[in-house]
């Protein structure tokens, strides 16, 4: 995987997702299943912060969009309030961790996707996401979830069979909604902004199924996936710099 993260590209992602030796990634991505869906379903089960994710379920109608994005924010619930349970991170982020990998998780369990094809699609997932905060960088104002939101997007288009082409629109529709978030620290109400993402990834997709995209120009839109991310990590590690220092300022203000 370090070779991988050296040449990393989203058709360097679908080569590797489309031909890995399943059992290469397996007992990773089998943790991650089993880690964050446990803390999903303690977050839906319990009382943990503001209860994002319960409240989801609670007044939106049953449909499995709902609950990935709910099963992802319940378990972001729990972690942001004390809860002990492990979770498998991306990008440095239990809360990316969560983000990449339920909603993915939910949609192959609500359609019975083969266990082989969803822990493909949870590669995909987790390494755009790895991809695109390659480009922004450790530190920035940029919320995570969005990045982890259309990288899931991406992985449920993969799910169900999206090729390269698919997948590329799906993670540029979704960069295109939501980018701007910021992050003012982990907190309760990073819980919402997973949802948030979540369900703009998912209608990235459902753009992409009715073959409508952004388009090259609209707003930091590029034309083609890398440019577009490349656009996105500028946005992120350039343009959000004094963005940081004012939520930092704000944040001190006693």
């Amino acid at each position: 995987l370090g070779d991988l993260y050296q040449l990393l590209s989203v058709k360097d992602i679908i080569d590797f997702a489309d031909n890995c030796d399943i059992e290469d990634v397996r007992p990773v991505l089998q943790r991650q299943i089993d880690y964050n869906t446990a803390i999903a379903r303690e977050g839906l089960g319990g009382d943990w912060g503001a209860n994002v994710g319960s409240a989801i379920i609670r007044h939106y109608p049953d449909d499995v969009a709902v609950r990935a994005a709910a099963c992802a924010a319940a378990g972001s619930d729990a972690r942001m309030s004390g809860c002990e349970l492990p979770v498998v991170i991306n990008s440095g982020s239990g809360n990316q961790g969560l983000t990449v990998s339920m909603p993915v998780v939910e949609y192959a369990r609500s359609y019975q996707v083969d266990p082989e094809r969803t822990l493909r699609a949870l590669a995909v997932s987790n390494l755009l996401s790895i991809h695109q905060k390659h480009h922004i960088g450790c530190l920035s104002a940029y919320c995570g979830a969005v990045s982890a939101g259309c990288a899931a997007g991406a992985g449920i288009c993969y799910l169900f069979g999206g090729d390269l082409n698919k997948v590329s629109h799906v993670f540029v529709n979704g960069s295109a909604i939501n980018s701007g978030v910021i992050c003012d620290g982990a907190k309760p109400s990073c819980a919402a902004k997973i949802a948030s993402a979540v369900t703009a990834g998912i209608f990235a997709w459902h753009m992409t199924e009715d073959k409508q995209q952004f388009r090259d120009g609209e707003g930091i839109v590029k034309k083609g996936v890398e440019n577009t991310i490349k656009s996105v990590g500028r946005l992120g590690k350039n343009g959000m710099r004094e963005t940081d220092r004012e939520i930092l300022n704000i944040m001190m203000v006693k």
